[in-house]
């Protein structure tokens, strides 16, 4: 049985589609107005196996920010609404991800207790409007509203493009794993009985 919802949500400043299909085979069909975060988005998808179709229609007449922490936002409604009460998951995932001058180590817990770290290196050169501090916001937005705690960590890179991409396929590449059903759980993988 496949794992997917689909959720919209319309404000001031954004309206989005997102339909997540957490069992897919990396397809996707990504439009948010901003090329690059398109090129990101469609990244952690192929590099997590989820078919993913993002529709965005946002005020990037004004700034990128509410497009960008907006998906986040629903993209992480999507996730919780597929995950459920989460019985039966891996639940945790980790993955080192080198992209050129650049290292990225990510890891993620699926605990319901959301929380973000993302370290970034110091300087980080060849800064471009779509910059590593507005994906920290997107992934900020993702994992509150997902419940996740995820450390994101990249301890050396000078390449703006090449340090937010490694953020973004780490991210797909870990959350594959932390999401996959391990049929040796029968409940939520927690001695809470609850997360």
């Amino acid at each position: 049985m496949e794992r997917r919802a689909v959720v919209e949500r319309k404000t001031g400043e954004t309206e989005i589609r997102i339909s997540w299909n957490l069992d897919g085979q990396g397809k996707t069909r990504i439009a948010t107005g901003i090329p690059f975060f398109d090129h990101m988005l469609t990244l952690f998808a192929v590099h997590g196996c989820f078919d993913l179709e993002v529709d965005c229609r946002g005020d990037i007449e004004i700034d990128w920010h509410h497009s960008v922490e907006d998906v986040g936002i629903v993209l992480g409604d999507t996730l919780a609404g597929i995950l459920g009460d989460r019985k039966g998951l891996v639940r945790y995932g980790d993955f080192v991800l080198p992209m050129d001058e650049t290292l990225c180590r990510l890891a993620l817990d699926l605990s319901n207790r959301p929380f973000l770290v993302c370290l970034l290196p110091d300087p980080i050169r060849s800064c471009g409007p779509f910059d590593p501090y507005l994906a920290k916001e997107f992934f900020r937005a993702f994992a509150v509203r997902s419940g996740m705690t995820l450390h994101i960590d990249v301890p050396y890179g000078e390449n703006s493009h090449h340090i937010v991409e490694a953020m973004f396929k780490a991210l797909g590449r870990a959350l594959d794993k932390a999401v996959r059903l391990d049929s040796r759980v029968t409940g939520v993988p927690s001695t809470k009985g609850l997360l």
